[in-house]
């Protein structure tokens, strides 16, 4: 526990509020790119607990809450077929898709399981030669090592019935849609730990430069995080745009080279489309032609599944940092975990689902001074 008491020091995050106090003279708005940040942020009260000039947008930060419906769609189809076994991380079981979920599907008799890693996907295929194994690869660059490393083993061991669902999406190219929309109210980022560990942070200077904003690259603990908004409100302030590293610990300017071969090798990048946003270009991966008889949507024909978003449901808003969750109608009444409209309530990293597990039901927030009460900085645990 020790790492992480050190990150969760109460006296150290008074400090670094009394800093950002003390250092803002005028109103700013932040955007957290990550849904581990946005719940650390909503769990420990970090938003409430800044002076009132600093705002703290959440962004489109949850892989599982982007994820396109189509997608979530031809997933179900698939799963149904009797001959597949249909492997998924467990946060995508209860995405709805157009008049179901993964748990219907299973329900229903579709075999589908729960894996902690793409490579025991592959290792159901060695095992079940007579079955179709397919594995969802969802999530942002920070999954995307493993889910290649899993396609290049079943091609160098020569496992023909294993195929890759794949919906990847790029954080950067989501930052620069965002700045370019006309309603954006962003003038900084928090960019996402995970990701610049795989990634480096040398797509960055570009888009701060593009769009004028500071990008501060930080983890997920809540000195973590209140050191994000402290560098990002001193660059505000000075008028500056830079990319700054406030998570040396895990983050190098050129990433994870050995993950970055691997990616380059087995995926290309594409346009996606986004849950509730709607297409970015150039926002996420596909496997090449190398690899692309291990694609799902190729093996099994799908592709031609189309589908229409609930009008209920404002996850798109929330996931653009249009407006917090309980400012659609639908949170808390008749969308919840137990009947979700979207994948921003049941997934762990969705702000929906962060607002809802934490009782934050308003969104007026008890701004509070530089005392902090020792048991809203309790550790992770």
């Amino acid at each position: 526990m020790k790492y992480i008491d050190e990150f969760n020091d109460p006296d150290l995050a008074r400090r670094l509020l009394d800093e950002i106090r003390a250092s803002v003279t005028r109103p700013w708005a932040l955007m957290e790119v990550c849904g581990g940040q946005t719940h650390s942020i909503i769990r420990h009260g970090i938003d409430q607990l800044l002076p009132e000039e600093v705002e703290l947008i959440h962004g489109p930060g949850c892989p599982v809450c982007v994820t396109p419906l189509d997608m979530i769609d031809k997933a179900l189809a698939i799963a149904a077929r009797r001959d597949v076994i249909f492997c998924s991380f467990g946060d995508m079981l209860r995405v709805p898709g157009t008049d179901r979920d993964l748990f219907r599907v299973k329900g229903e008799g579709g075999d589908v399981r729960v894996v902690y890693s793409p490579l025991d996907a592959l290792e159901l295929a060695r095992r079940n030669p007579d079955r179709q194994v397919v594995f969802f690869a969802i999530g942002f660059e920070t999954t995307a090592p493993a889910n290649a490393m899993a396609v290049h083993q079943a091609r160098r061991q020569g496992v023909h019935n294993f195929t890759l669902l794949v919906s990847h999406v790029r954080v950067p190219p989501a930052i620069d849609a965002i700045m370019s929309a006309p309603a954006c109210r962003v003038q900084g980022f928090l960019a996402a730990g995970h990701v610049c560990s795989v990634m480096g942070t040398a797509e960055y200077p570009d888009l701060a430069e593009k769009h004028r904003v500071p990008v501060v690259v930080t983890g997920f603990e809540p000195l973590d995080i209140l050191e994000g908004i402290r560098r990002a409100v001193h660059q505000l302030e000075r008028g500056e745009h830079r990319v700054e590293n406030a998570y040396p610990r895990a983050v190098r300017e050129q990433g994870n080279p050995a993950a970055l071969r691997m990616i380059e090798e087995v995926f290309e990048v594409t346009d996606r489309n986004w849950r509730g946003i709607g297409p970015i270009p150039v926002s996420g991966w596909r496997l090449t032609d190398a690899f692309r008889a291990y694609d799902a949507e190729h093996r099994f024909d799908v592709a031609g599944i189309r589908t229409e978003e609930p009008a209920a449901c404002r996850a798109g808003e929330v996931l653009q940092g249009l407006i917090k969750p309980t400012e659609c109608a639908a949170f808390g009444t008749t969308c919840t975990p137990r009947t979700p409209l979207g994948a921003t309530m049941v997934s762990s990293e969705g702000a929906c689902a962060a607002y809802y597990l934490y009782r934050r039901m308003t969104d007026a927030p008890a701004r509070q001074g530089s005392r902090i009460p020792q048991e809203e900085m309790n550790p992770v645990g």
